[in-house]
């Protein structure tokens, strides 16, 4: 009887391996909607190192690119024509969930994929160069006062997205019409790094993370964090915060994956329980801040209400801004 129950549970236990096992993905694919070097980049390299480094995937998850309307041909691409995909994890942002507030993904909205996992935030900034004349919020303030033409501010994603929505919420602190500002439409937050090095805007509108390589090189600055309070970070703590100037905005960018809608329970089940495995690692909480990045997990249906409560939130904020009826 003892030797049928060994056989019994050594054949159960080799089944359930082999049933995880078909479970996970054969090819693993991350698809960060902008171009090179900016967050959604960031946030597929962090889940790229982390998966293999954990052996929660036994292949290496790609990174692919596929810019346009800041996530916007990503989540149309997917929904419609990769919808049951269950290798293929795209990266989100909280720019992506104000975009969809506004209907800027066309006919889908924040119902039509499955929200797996949000893995860490950053906070939205205000970046110049090293030698740009703007030391403060007000140096820049007052430029924009004088002749909002003159000050050209690359943001990722045309008006009302998540950089435009920064800049316009210091304006309209300031009593400066946003619609005055000169914006030049960029792809993310790499693009806004080359154009603002290359002296083609004066201004960034970007996060934190995107930009701390450029600040430790000494090629840039940062006027302001959108943070409650100063980062403890040793390399941003001499940052300041948009409120201790005068400015009360705070704008966390929380940073995720999602998976089409037609992937079956069972994959959403593996790649969700890989991700609670993740976000409970402290080899993961190091990669993640080595990539300036801050402590936010949250995955499943409990992403799925945050995400959701988001979107209605940011379509408030929208409706202030005259961006949408």
């Amino acid at each position: 009887m003892n030797r049928s129950l060994r056989r019994f549970a050594l054949a159960a236990s080799c089944m359930l391996f082999a049933s995880q096992l078909m479970a996970e993905p054969k090819r693993p694919e991350c698809i960060a909607p902008a171009s090179p070097g900016g967050g959604f980049d960031l946030t597929c390299k962090l889940a790229q190192s982390a998966l293999i480094n954990e052996k929660l995937l036994t292949k290496p998850m790609r990174v692919t690119y596929m810019p346009g309307g800041v996530g916007a041909v990503a989540y149309n691409a997917v929904v419609a024509q990769r919808p049951a995909d269950a290798g293929t994890l795209v990266a989100w942002s909280s720019g992506s969930l104000l975009n969809l507030a506004q209907g800027k993904f066309g006919r889908f909205d924040e119902t039509n994929v499955r929200w797996l996992a949000a893995v860490g935030t950053s906070y939205g900034a205000i970046a110049v160069k090293s030698d740009s004349p703007y030391k403060t919020l007000d140096d820049l303030v007052k430029a924009l006062k004088e002749d909002p033409s003159k000050v050209v501010i690359g943001s990722g994603g045309t008006v009302g997205s998540q950089d435009w929505m920064q800049t316009a919420l210091i304006a309209k602190a300031a009593g400066i019409n946003p619609r005055d500002l000169r914006y030049v439409a960029l792809e993310g937050g790499g693009e806004i790094a080359t154009a603002l090095l290359g002296g083609h805007i004066q201004v960034g509108s970007t996060d934190i993370s995107d930009s701390m390589p450029h600040i430790q090189s000494g090629d840039m600055r940062l006027l302001a964090v959108f943070a409650e309070k100063r980062l403890d970070e040793p390399e941003m703590k001499d940052i300041p915060t948009a409120k201790e100037q005068g400015y009360d905005i705070v704008w966390p960018v929380v940073r995720g994956f999602y998976l089409g809608p037609k992937v079956s329970d069972e994959d959403y089940a593996w790649w969700k329980d890989a991700f609670d495995k993740l976000l409970a690692s402290e080899d993961f909480a190091k990669l993640r801040d080595q990539r300036e990045l801050f402590p936010f997990a949250m995955t499943g249906p409990e992403l799925d209400t945050y995400v959701k409560k988001q979107v209605a939130d940011y379509k408030v904020l929208a409706k202030e801004f005259g961006l949408i009826q």
